[in-house]
């Protein structure tokens, strides 16, 4: 089987081409398993199959680095744009993409060399319509007693934290602080992730305000652990910011692996993300 290693921003993945690339859905989990292994696979935060669509130009079916489905990944979608129009699949300079039956809408950034006129470039950047952001809590879902989960406090083994919960296609608690850099997330973020008020676990968003157009933000992935990027996840913290009026509306965040730059139109009613997507290496497993 053919693959291609990409990343955004560091929040890496496994593409396989699905219009060519045949695998029984019942091997896919366990194949994300041992191909997203870092020491005995390829090594990944989880694998993703570009496949045809009925309601889109291309289906996006990914999977966490342990297996289990993951309904949407930012970072992710921005490499499905980049692999579709270099690899030839698709011409068009602005796509649509389904993942578990929501479509995004992209925005392709060509860079054509000026010195060969007849080549059709690559991309190299990627501006995503990431929808609306999902607060009501049954649709998050988080177990909540009112109709938005804004600045609510939250115990976590002994300790009470506030967080402000979005979906944005997956669920994410953001949680605001000091000293984001230094925090010990592979303890916390487990707990985050398998508490009880989050029925179908929950992505963890540790937020530091810089200034009103900036943010720093480590994440704690469910199924995957601390990546160096987050897609939906640093949507929805430039969210969050704006809700508890911490930042203007668009926001640069600031990653392990890089920046993303996040704009909430509430006219629109729709989050943009515009970052990288870059092609690591390809080859046959």
């Amino acid at each position: 089987m053919r693959f291609t290693k990409m990343e955004g921003c560091g929040n890496d993945y496994i593409y396989v081409n699905g219009f060519e690339e045949k695998v029984a859905q019942e091997q896919k989990p366990r194949l994300a398993r041992a191909l997203s292994d870092r020491h005995f696979g390829i090594g990944a935060d989880g694998l993703i199959f570009i496949n045809p669509a009925q309601d889109a130009d291309f289906e996006m079916e990914m999977y966490n680095a342990d297996g289990s489905r993951a309904e949407m990944c930012g970072n992710g979608i921005r490499c499905v744009g980049k692999y579709v129009y270099d690899k030839g699949l698709t011409d068009e300079e602005r796509i649509s993409v389904v993942s578990a039956g929501k479509i995004k809408y992209l925005d392709l950034t060509v860079n054509r060399p000026a010195d060969r006129p007849g080549d059709r470039g690559q991309v190299t950047l990627v501006r995503v319509n990431m929808g609306r952001p999902i607060l009501e809590p049954e649709k998050i879902p988080v177990i909540a007693s009112g109709n938005r989960v804004i600045d609510e406090p939250i115990t976590v083994d002994g300790r009470e934290y506030r967080m402000t919960c979005v979906s944005m296609g997956n669920p994410h608690a953001v949680v605001f602080g000091k000293g984001v850099a230094d925090l010990d997330i592979e303890k916390i973020g487990p707990s985050f992730e398998r508490h009880e008020r989050f029925p179908n676990r929950v992505n963890t968003e540790f937020v530091e305000i810089m200034d009103r157009k900036t943010i720093f933000m480590r994440v704690w992935e469910r199924g995957t652990g601390e990546t160096l990027a987050c897609g939906t996840g640093s949507c929805a913290a430039a969210v969050a910011c704006i809700l508890n009026g911490l930042t203007d509306p668009v926001v640069t965040v600031r990653l392990l692996g890089g920046e993303l730059t996040v704009e909430w139109d509430q006219r629109q009613e729709s989050v943009y993300m515009t970052g990288p997507a870059v092609t690591v290496f390809e080859g046959t497993v």
